[in-house]
């Protein structure tokens, strides 16, 4: 944060923060985010996988959902990107600790798809590493985080239906609007 005359206190903007669901595009689209912005690219998934030496089903499989996110806060809570786009992990927004130090450094974009479409682009989701909380279905997952997801949005970006390019093109167009 930047402190300002009067006490105010604006949030850095540098790095770009994608949040949503599994199966919503932001890594895919976060790599060309971070071309067309000139902005380096951090998957934080990635991060967990390196620190764990392990893929994320198998750290679900061997350790269990609470440890998974457990890892996941830490990660999320001591990220220390700058002029980055950043894709998150779908659950992220269980952590109210990392969804707090996501929006102090930076913008939260939330990429929204509707569940059918989020079904029909993941064709492994039993072995994508995804973490289901309550009866482990996809649908009520997704009417769970929904609603984390825009609470914490700094912008929503509906990414349904196109092509990937034509979404990196929705989010280019709506974060030029919000620097207006």
């Amino acid at each position: 944060m930047t402190q300002l005359s009067g006490g105010r206190t604006v949030r850095r903007r540098d790095n770009v923060i994608l949040i949503g669901m599994s199966g919503a595009g932001k890594s895919t689209l976060g790599v060309l985010l971070a071309k067309a912005l000139g902005k380096s690219f951090v998957d934080t998934d990635l991060l967990i996988q390196q620190r764990e030496e392990k893929l994320l089903q198998q750290i679900l499989n061997e350790k269990g959902q609470e440890y998974f996110m457990e890892i996941e806060e830490d990660v999320i809570s001591t990220l220390s990107a700058k002029n980055s786009v950043v894709a998150t992990g779908g659950s992220v927004v269980y952590s109210d600790r990392g969804m707090k130090h996501l929006r102090e450094i930076g913008f939260l974009v939330y990429l929204q798809v509707e569940d059918g479409e989020l079904l029909g682009r993941i064709s492994n989701i039993t072995t994508r590493g995804i973490v289901f909380k309550g009866s482990g279905d996809f649908r009520s997952v997704y009417e769970e985080r929904k609603p984390l997801y825009e609470k914490y949005a700094d912008l929503t970006v509906n990414c349904s239906g196109g092509t990937v390019e034509r979404s990196v093109e929705r989010i280019l167009t709506e974060l030029s609007e919000e620097k207006k």
